[in-house]
Protein backbone atom coordinates (compact mmCIF):
# COMPACT_ATOMS: atom_id res chain seq x y z
CA UNK A 1 0.00 0.00 0.00
CA UNK A 2 1.21 3.50 -0.79
CA UNK A 3 -0.01 6.97 0.07
CA UNK A 4 -3.22 7.83 -1.73
CA UNK A 5 -3.53 10.49 -4.39
CA UNK A 6 -5.53 12.58 -1.90
CA UNK A 7 -2.72 12.29 0.67
CA UNK A 8 -0.19 13.38 -1.93
CA UNK A 9 -2.35 16.37 -2.80
CA UNK A 10 -2.55 17.35 0.88
CA UNK A 11 1.24 16.97 1.22
CA UNK A 12 1.87 19.13 -1.85
CA UNK A 13 -0.34 21.99 -0.65
CA UNK A 14 1.03 21.80 2.92
CA UNK A 15 4.65 21.68 1.74
CA UNK A 16 4.17 24.69 -0.53
CA UNK A 17 2.51 26.62 2.31
CA UNK A 18 5.45 25.80 4.59
CA UNK A 19 7.93 26.85 1.91
CA UNK A 20 6.04 30.13 1.40
CA UNK A 21 6.65 30.93 5.09
CA UNK A 22 10.34 29.99 4.65
CA UNK A 23 10.28 26.78 6.65
CA UNK A 24 13.46 24.83 6.19
CA UNK A 25 14.33 21.17 5.67
CA UNK A 26 10.84 20.26 4.45
CA UNK A 27 10.47 16.54 3.86
CA UNK A 28 7.56 14.13 3.45
CA UNK A 29 7.51 10.39 4.10
CA UNK A 30 5.07 7.76 2.90
CA UNK A 31 4.41 5.89 6.16
CA UNK A 32 1.39 3.93 4.88
CA UNK A 33 3.33 0.64 4.86
CA UNK A 34 4.27 0.85 8.54
CA UNK A 35 1.37 2.79 10.09
CA UNK A 36 -2.32 2.12 9.75
CA UNK A 37 -3.39 5.47 11.21
CA UNK A 38 -2.09 7.77 8.44
CA UNK A 39 -0.55 7.72 4.96
CA UNK A 40 2.14 10.37 5.23
CA UNK A 41 4.15 12.67 7.47
CA UNK A 42 5.28 16.14 6.50
CA UNK A 43 8.09 17.59 8.61
CA UNK A 44 9.24 21.23 8.49
CA UNK A 45 11.44 23.38 10.74
CA UNK A 46 11.71 26.96 11.90
CA UNK A 47 14.17 28.84 14.09
CA UNK A 48 11.78 30.43 16.55
CA UNK A 49 8.42 29.82 18.19
CA UNK A 50 6.64 32.56 16.26
CA UNK A 51 7.74 31.19 12.93
CA UNK A 52 6.65 27.68 13.95
CA UNK A 53 3.19 29.09 14.68
CA UNK A 54 3.16 31.14 11.48
CA UNK A 55 4.05 28.11 9.33
CA UNK A 56 1.40 25.94 10.99
CA UNK A 57 -1.23 28.65 10.49
CA UNK A 58 -0.32 29.03 6.82
CA UNK A 59 -0.55 25.28 6.27
CA UNK A 60 -3.98 25.25 7.91
CA UNK A 61 -5.15 28.25 5.89
CA UNK A 62 -3.98 26.87 2.55
CA UNK A 63 -5.39 23.38 3.10
CA UNK A 64 -8.73 24.92 4.09
CA UNK A 65 -8.79 27.40 1.18
CA UNK A 66 -7.52 25.07 -1.54
CA UNK A 67 -8.86 21.66 -0.50
CA UNK A 68 -11.58 22.51 2.04
CA UNK A 69 -10.05 20.39 4.81
CA UNK A 70 -9.46 21.16 8.46
CA UNK A 71 -7.29 19.29 10.94
CA UNK A 72 -9.12 16.88 13.22
CA UNK A 73 -6.53 17.60 15.90
CA UNK A 74 -3.96 20.31 16.57
CA UNK A 75 -1.41 20.00 19.36
CA UNK A 76 1.46 22.07 20.70
CA UNK A 77 0.31 25.54 19.77
CA UNK A 78 0.68 27.00 23.26
CA UNK A 79 4.39 26.22 23.47
CA UNK A 80 5.07 26.84 19.78
CA UNK A 81 8.01 24.45 19.74
CA UNK A 82 6.35 21.56 17.93
CA UNK A 83 2.92 21.90 16.36
CA UNK A 84 1.24 18.76 15.12
CA UNK A 85 -1.63 19.03 12.63
CA UNK A 86 -3.54 15.78 12.15
CA UNK A 87 -5.58 15.55 8.94
CA UNK A 88 -6.07 11.77 9.31
CA UNK A 89 -4.61 11.08 5.83
CA UNK A 90 -1.50 13.09 6.68
CA UNK A 91 0.15 14.37 9.84
CA UNK A 92 2.12 17.61 9.68
CA UNK A 93 4.95 18.26 12.15
CA UNK A 94 6.22 21.84 12.33
CA UNK A 95 9.13 21.84 14.72
CA UNK A 96 11.51 24.34 16.21
CA UNK A 97 14.99 23.49 14.88
CA UNK A 98 16.14 22.39 18.33
CA UNK A 99 13.22 19.95 18.75
CA UNK A 100 13.77 18.61 15.27
CA UNK A 101 17.40 17.93 16.01
CA UNK A 102 16.62 16.34 19.38
CA UNK A 103 13.69 14.11 18.33
CA UNK A 104 15.11 13.35 14.89
CA UNK A 105 11.91 12.22 13.18
CA UNK A 106 13.79 12.21 9.88
CA UNK A 107 16.08 9.47 11.15
CA UNK A 108 13.17 7.53 12.64
CA UNK A 109 11.29 7.42 9.31
CA UNK A 110 14.29 7.36 6.93
CA UNK A 111 13.47 3.83 5.75
CA UNK A 112 10.09 4.98 4.44
CA UNK A 113 9.93 6.32 0.88
CA UNK A 114 10.06 10.09 0.45
CA UNK A 115 7.12 11.70 -1.31
CA UNK A 116 7.61 14.20 -4.13
CA UNK A 117 7.42 17.84 -3.08
CA UNK A 118 7.10 21.19 -4.91
CA UNK A 119 10.37 22.79 -6.01
CA UNK A 120 10.14 25.50 -3.32
CA UNK A 121 9.87 22.86 -0.61
CA UNK A 122 12.82 20.92 -2.00
CA UNK A 123 14.88 24.12 -2.08
CA UNK A 124 14.23 24.53 1.65
CA UNK A 125 16.68 21.73 2.36
CA UNK A 126 19.58 23.92 1.25
CA UNK A 127 18.25 27.10 2.81
CA UNK A 128 20.20 28.43 5.75
CA UNK A 129 18.10 29.17 8.78
CA UNK A 130 15.18 31.26 7.63
CA UNK A 131 15.00 34.89 8.69
CA UNK A 132 11.90 36.27 10.38
CA UNK A 133 10.62 39.53 11.78
CA UNK A 134 9.44 40.01 15.37
CA UNK A 135 6.06 38.45 14.49
CA UNK A 136 7.56 35.30 12.98
CA UNK A 137 6.84 36.26 9.38
CA UNK A 138 9.42 35.36 6.77
CA UNK A 139 11.45 38.35 5.59
CA UNK A 140 14.28 39.02 3.18
CA UNK A 141 17.84 39.39 4.56
CA UNK A 142 17.64 43.18 4.01
CA UNK A 143 14.46 43.44 6.09
CA UNK A 144 15.86 41.29 8.90
CA UNK A 145 19.31 42.82 9.18
CA UNK A 146 19.75 45.49 11.86
CA UNK A 147 21.29 48.79 10.78
CA UNK A 148 24.20 48.28 13.21
CA UNK A 149 24.95 46.90 16.65
CA UNK A 150 23.22 49.82 18.35
CA UNK A 151 20.12 49.97 16.18
CA UNK A 152 21.14 53.27 14.60
CA UNK A 153 21.75 53.88 10.93
CA UNK A 154 25.27 54.22 9.59
CA UNK A 155 25.80 57.84 8.56
CA UNK A 156 29.44 57.58 7.45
Amino acid sequence: MTATEHSQELITVAAQAAADKLAHNIIAFDVSEVLSITDAFLIASANNDRQVKSIAEEIEDQLREQLDVKPVRREGEREGRWILLDYLDIVVHVQHSEERSFYSLDRLWKDCPELPLPADALASRNRPDALTDADGNAVSPAEAAPADDFGAEDYS
